[in-house]
């Protein structure tokens, strides 16, 4: 293979082509235009000189295809570029599907996105057995929908039941799923893999139809009871003017019904104006930041095997659980073994919810292991404390770790207020303190904190950056400051809705408005999921340290006396049943005009604070903190890009609105001047004041 050339092609004795995509320069094949192209040449020739067989497969050993180049994504300028390069992939596709020969598709691992589409346009698909298979459609996280021919080929594979759930939520699924689904044929170990092409070639068994239960589901009539039903599961959770993809997915269902070439050129208009739109633009912004944020971590290897985790409450007991997850051996620390079981059984439990398989389950509850004692500490290249947020406790704590630790390893704190200055002040080598800021809960909030205090070496701050990728977290490097980058911006946002609820606005209306905006909840439900305690005592920490306005805080104040702590207790702002606020329909009277400008600009105001005070390093990484660590609208590329597409001027004006109605908490922040900068805003007469 030539260096600028991304496929071979090689035929054997049994005369069987086998086309294997290798990526120069790439721990992953991607489906660019120039490898679109280079495989359309190949194609042609095969079509002009059949083989008794087609084997399409990867040199990677990651896996199979990981979908489309997401970058070229950001050249295009218009829907009439954007269906080109579409409609120009799924023609080499149907080239594919068209040959005059059986063809297979060998998956070695994942194949998502367009890597699936390419592998639905082969008449088989065999993968490897084991964990490493991940079968998806994800493009409905990027604001789109499958292009390729997915939203016809994956219907028509395995019905509307099985593929419109896979388009709709973009969530993977793993081999013996797939198998059972039917979007593969079979599952082999990996050495059988070549053989089993040969095999499949070899005895050429009718292709895989859904059955006729699901074949009539796509039929005009059928359709049309069905539509609405998927339209209102979508509607429960997303919203089609904050996302349109998944609405989209269902349209070009209802209209074709997976079939035809109308379906086709339907599915290329239709993601041509998507992809276009602000939505994805901003999606696609949000993965290139989650992009970012891994490759943080650089290519120098660390060697993280055993984390001793002290504090075994909710937190503490989640990290040691999520790392045992992730592969590593925990001993889990506290003051007695009486708080240390309840951490043990929420493991087992969730470790048994996840993997389904109770020999796996034991395995990995032997890497997770109670230590009241504290004989891990000797061993652990991490040692993480996650005890209660006082300072004192934390400093007499760390006076009987130090000592035990071994040289290279990590001292990471999980405090979510208190600044490492202060942390690290006794410390033999306040050096090698950092903060690792995880969120609640653990296992979905994908960002942590990675925080340097004025002490803190370049080597510490990237070892600690390469631990959180260890364990498949992103992270955000923050300076050490009030709250950081997610609390701080936070305590605002929510201290409005307690300023709101004061002016008689009822809770649920205040939590509406944040929802319609796009936020995954309001700032109410929020503090109930955190914890009214901890939100409270936060709050103080951040709002004494910034010098804002405290909001009315006696509701608050009376809850916490009488444990109603929010989610955790049951009961908070809501009553809690199965997980989820009970919360009252019509509540009230409709929210002032600018409710909802109150909560975001508050939240935005902060944001731009963060800027100017360099708790990150840049715009970006404050987006991406807001975004993973806040859930900051993803659909609206994060806080400040949202406040540039809206306009900066625009913003300070209505900052200076709600100050003159408000008070003086709405002042507009200094740093606005250098977010219009950023985006080449006019700075004449016309300029934000501030």
């Amino acid at each position: 293979m030539t260096a600028d050339k991304a496929w071979t092609l090689e035929r054997d004795a049994a005369h069987i082509a086998w086309l294997t995509l290798d990526k120069p320069g790439s721990s992953a094949n991607v489906l660019s235009r120039d490898i679109l192209v280079e495989l359309d040449g190949h194609l042609r020739t095969l079509a002009a000189q059949p083989p008794q067989g087609v084997v399409v497969r990867s040199g990677k050993k990651s896996g199979f295809i990981a979908g489309a180049d997401i970058k070229e994504f950001t050249a295009l300028s218009t829907p009439a570029e954007a269906y080109a390069l579409i409609r120009n992939g799924q023609q080499v596709l149907d080239r594919l599907e068209a040959l005059p020969c059986p063809t297979v598709a060998l998956i070695n691992g994942f194949a998502l996105g367009g890597g699936l589409e390419l592998a639905l346009a082969c008449r088989y698909r065999i993968a490897i057995e084991g964990e490493r298979v991940s079968l998806g459609l994800p493009e409905v996280m990027l604001g789109i929908h499958p292009g390729f021919g997915g939203t016809v080929r994956a219907v028509r594979l395995i019905g509307v039941t099985a593929a419109m759930p896979m388009m709709l939520t973009g969530k993977p699924v793993r081999g013996d799923k797939a198998l059972r689904l039917g979007l593969v044929d079979r599952l082999v170990p990996l050495e059988q893999l070549t053989n089993a092409a040969r095999e499949i070639l070899a005895q050429t068994p009718p292709p895989r139809r859904p059955a006729l239960k699901e074949r009539l589901l796509s039929w005009p009539v059928v359709r049309g009871l069905v539509k609405p039903r998927i339209v209102a599961q979508v509607a429960g959770k997303a919203r089609r003017e904050h996302y349109p993809a998944p609405y989209a997915i269902i349209d070009l269902w209802a209209a074709h019904g997976a079939h035809g070439a109308a379906a086709y050129e339907a599915e290329a208009r239709s993601i041509a104006e998507l992809m276009c739109g602000a939505t994805s633009r901003n999606l696609v912004r949000v993965f290139l930041l989650q992009d970012r944020l891994k490759g943080l971590a650089g290519k120098v290897q660390h060697d993280f095997k055993h984390v001793h985790v002290v504090g075994a409450g909710v937190m503490g007991g989640d990290i040691a659980a999520w790392c045992v997850q992730r592969g590593l051996t925990v001993t889990l620390q506290d003051r007695e073994m009486q708080y240390i079981e309840p951490a043990l059984q929420r493991a087992r439990e969730a470790f048994a919810k996840r993997l389904k398989d109770p020999a796996k389950v034991a395995e990995h509850m032997q890497r997770l292991s109670a230590d009241v004692a504290g004989a891990g500490i000797e061993r652990a290249d991490a040692v993480i404390e996650a005890i209660y947020e006082n300072l004192d406790a934390k400093r007499e704590l760390y006076a009987r770790l130090e000592p035990r630790m071994k040289a290279d390893a990590i001292l990471a704190t999980n405090t979510s207020s208190i600044m490492l200055e202060p942390l690290a002040e006794k410390l033999a080598r306040p050096e090698r303190l950092v903060g690792l800021h995880f969120f609640n809960p653990v296992v979905q909030m994908p960002l942590v904190e990675v925080i340097r205090s004025a002490r803190s070496t370049d080597e510490v701050l990237q070892k600690a950056i390469a631990f959180t990728r260890k364990i498949d977290k992103l992270p955000l490097p923050c300076r050490s400051a009030p709250g950081f980058v997610v609390n701080r911006v936070l305590v605002p946002y929510m201290h409005e809705a307690m300023f709101a609820a004061a002016d008689g606005v009822p809770l649920a209306v205040i939590d509406e408005a944040a929802v319609s905006f796009g936020m995954p909840m309001g700032p109410v439900e929020l503090a109930d999921v955190v914890g009214l305690d901890v939100a409270q005592h936060v709050g103080e920490i951040v709002t004494r340290a910034i010098g804002r306005e405290s909001p009315p805080l006696a509701r608050l104040t009376e809850l916490i006396a009488a444990r109603k702590l929010g989610r955790k207790s049951g009961e908070g702002f809501y009553v809690w049943r199965d997980g989820k606020a009970e919360k009252p329909t019509g509540a009230g009277a409709p929210p002032a005009a600018d409710l909802q400008d109150r909560l975001l600009l508050a939240l935005l105001n902060e944001c731009v604070a963060v800027l100017r005070e360099a708790v990150v390093s840049d715009a970006d990484l404050v987006d991406a903190g807001a975004i993973f660590g806040a859930g900051f609208a993803p659909f609206r590329g994060g806080p400040l890009r949202y406040a540039r597409t809206r306009g900066v001027a625009a913003i300070v004006a209505r900052l200076h609105e709600l100050e003159t109605r408000y008070g003086a908490r709405f002042a507009p922040d200094p740093g606005w001047a250098r977010v219009a900068d950023a985006n080449g805003e006019n700075q004449g007469e016309n300029a934000p004041k501030s």
